[in-house]
């Protein structure tokens, strides 16, 4: 039973969305240095690498990351295969690909492979879902949506609409996935960001594997 782990590792050279914190993984202590233990010390933002997105990230007073439903991040998931060429995933390609009753919906694009070679700069050209798809998407009763780059929506896009739209609808957001290798069809998703508790919780980064049916 193949299991793929589809989460970006964290370092300091991975890039970070435009205006977010970047990451830093600095030694605190060394046993090298004549200390006890090493301890490693971690800064970075909410939204780093792959990460799960709350309805708190757009919408005052919502539903926070620790209070997120597990059977919402654990369970069966449709990894969707975008056309290389394609770099909007719209309403038609919802419609054409995404099976009614799917809970939890995926899409591999030609993101992943922006997380392969020097990705030390945030590309800006990104395939994204636009706000129909999203619409459909919500419709057809989808809780939880994926993509394998640090954002779901065109890169600087117009008051965050799609992000909205699916926060709205409490449909969780998976960003920064790594789909390199992953067939296209059907798998159990298992995605747990952390359990951060604080008067924020727009989100959290996460640990995303998806093991063979």
């Amino acid at each position: 039973m193949p299991i793929y782990d589809v989460s970006v590792p964290l370092s300091s050279a991975l890039p970070t969305y435009p205006g977010d914190p970047g990451i830093s993984i600095q030694d605190w202590s060394k046993i090298a240095n004549g200390d006890g233990a090493n301890v490693s010390a971690l800064s970075f933002g909410a939204h780093t690498g792959t990460h799960v997105d709350a309805p708190a990230h757009f919408i005052e007073g919502a539903k926070k990351v620790d209070s997120l439903a597990l059977d919402v991040l654990i369970g069966d998931a449709q990894v969707i295969e975008v056309p290389e060429e394609k770099r909007v995933i719209d309403e038609e390609f919802v419609t054409a690909n995404c099976a009614p009753g799917t809970k939890r919906v995926i899409f591999k694009t030609r993101n992943s492979a922006f997380w392969t070679g020097d990705f030390a700069e945030f590309r800006t050209d990104f395939t994204y879902l636009d706000l129909p798809a999203a619409r459909k998407l919500i419709e057809r009763g989808v809780k939880l949506v994926g993509i394998d780059y640090l954002s779901i929506e065109k890169f600087r896009s117009k008051d965050h609409e799609v992000h909205r739209a699916l926060l709205a609808n409490e449909v969780i957001i998976v960003e920064g996935l790594n789909l390199t290798g992953v067939p296209a069809g059907k798998f159990e998703l298992i995605c747990l960001p952390l359990r951060l508790r604080s008067h924020l919780g727009d989100g959290a980064p996460a640990r995303a594997v998806l093991r063979t049916i």
